[in-house]
């Protein structure tokens, strides 16, 4: 363990560091995950600083699992490119825009629900159907967008994904159950793909599946932006 943690980069080894001891604190402490999850803005659970923390909480083992296998296996070497304190921000901002996209998705279903994309008063109030006149799925989907936190790494993985992609598109790369190498700048799109189908046909899963749409863009985005030229490392 600690020479698998001392070969890591620090700013990689640190975010596992703080993920597992977060997620074996929300173990622990039941109220964490709505403390430090991540609401919508219009919730009366949602706090600023959820923002940051809810990057840092997860669902369940499998959840941070796959998560932290992620971050170690591409944030190492995104890190060792872009250098500690630009990863950083990588990291942290991916994990902000797949929060700008999955705010958007969420205002425009509240929006068609309830004609405005603040409907906390309707939901304090007990006849909120009533005065809404929407159905009772409507209604629980207003409930879950304001009642559910968003938790998890996995905007700012997608993030890493798309950097190792765009940097490094022949590397070959396989799923788990799927031992079949495919070529980088294959692999990722499909991913981004599935999850962009995922998401709009949502089919009631409780998996942000946009949010991971998000964190990639943003990536792509910061890529440009920083200049990184993907013919510098392949």
């Amino acid at each position: 363990m600690n020479n698998l943690l001392g070969n890591l980069p620090t700013v990689t080894k640190n975010l596992l560091i703080i993920n597992v001891i977060c997620f074996i604190g929300s173990m622990i402490f039941d109220q964490a995950t709505r403390f430090f999850g991540v609401f919508y803005p219009d919730s009366p659970f949602f706090k600023i600083w959820q923002l940051i923390t809810y990057m840092f909480m997860h669902g369940g083992f499998a959840h941070i699992f796959f998560n932290m296998f992620a971050l170690v296996m591409f944030g190492s070497v995104i890190e060792r490119i872009l250098g500690p304190k630009r990863f950083l921000n990588f990291y942290l901002i991916c994990g902000l825009g797949a929060l700008v996209l999955q705010y958007g998705i969420q205002a425009f279903e509240v929006y068609n629900i309830a004609g405005t994309v603040k409907a906390s008063q309707f939901l304090n109030s007990n006849s909120g159907t009533l005065n809404l006149h929407i159905t009772k799925e409507q209604w629980d989907t207003l409930l879950s967008i304001y009642g559910t936190p968003l938790v998890g790494a996995s905007g700012a993985i997608y993030g890493l994904l798309l950097a190792y992609g765009y940097l490094f598109p022949n590397a070959e790369l396989m799923l788990i159950f799927l031992p079949i190498p495919i070529k980088a700048k294959y692999f990722i799109p499909i991913l981004i793909v599935i999850e962009l189908v995922l998401g709009f046909s949502n089919a009631g899963s409780s998996i942000a599946h946009l949010a991971h749409v998000g964190g990639a863009l943003f990536g792509f985005i910061l890529l440009k932006v920083w200049g990184i030229k993907r013919t510098n490392y392949y």
